[in-house]
């Protein structure tokens, strides 16, 4: 039997290191603890803040702890649409050569060179359950989203193996939105391809090609 993974909607938010929070939120000021996430270790903060970008702003995002290394904003292609923002889907803290943007907090603001992603659809995962998918770190996969009307079929879904991760697989809230999420909702690994989503290209050429003959 297939091993079900609940699927998680992560909406926009953002990541930061400690030199830039307490440029925001002032010297000596600490992330506020609100609830601990899925995943070990990380948390939703209390604090909120301004992404601004060439077209607009958007305000109240929400900061996720701990501190990162280098500060990160993870938004939908819909958000960045929104402010005017280039997307770039790139794997969380993949950031060299991505857009910046501006953050504004209550204390000050200050202007990131690089950092605004659009996450790569993942799935976090131990390496006993690998083990029991049969599948590897940085593997690409199919899902099947387990839904009455709306299900879905997600490609390129990276597999992250840590013995510390839980598991669940994460989309943004435009790739949520696309099919029938309930509270709780789950999907299963497809094995289509040899599980190589870059043959899909291929076989709708193949398919192509037979509707013109």
């Amino acid at each position: 039997m297939e091993l079900k993974i609940p699927i998680e909607i992560s909406a926009k938010h953002i990541h930061l290191s400690r030199e830039d929070f307490e440029a925001l939120f002032g010297k000596g000021r600490e992330m506020t603890f609100v609830k601990e996430l899925s995943q070990p270790g990380q948390y939703l903060c209390d604090e909120r803040l301004t992404i601004e970008g060439p077209r607009g702003q958007m305000e109240h995002v929400a900061i996720l702890g701990p501190y990162r290394k280098h500060s990160q904003v993870e938004l939908a292609i819909t958000d960045t649409r929104k402010l005017g923002i280039p997307k770039m889907i790139r794997q969380s803290g993949d950031i060299a050569g991505t857009p910046g943007c501006r953050l504004i907090g209550p204390e000050g603001s200050i202007d990131l060179p690089e950092g605004v992603i659009v996450a790569k659809r993942h799935i976090h995962m131990t390496p006993s359950d690998a083990y029991r998918l049969h599948v590897k770190d940085n593997e690409e996969v199919f899902v099947i989203t387990e839904s009455y009307e709306r299900a879905l079929i997600y490609a390129n879904v990276v597999v992250r193996v840590h013995p510390d991760f839980v598991l669940a697989m994460h989309v943004d809230t435009d790739e949520g939105n696309a099919f029938d999420h309930s509270e709780e909702q789950y999907g299963v690994i497809l094995k289509m391809f040899d599980g190589n989503a870059y043959s899909l290209h291929d076989w709708a050429e193949e398919l192509l090609s037979g509707i013109q003959r």
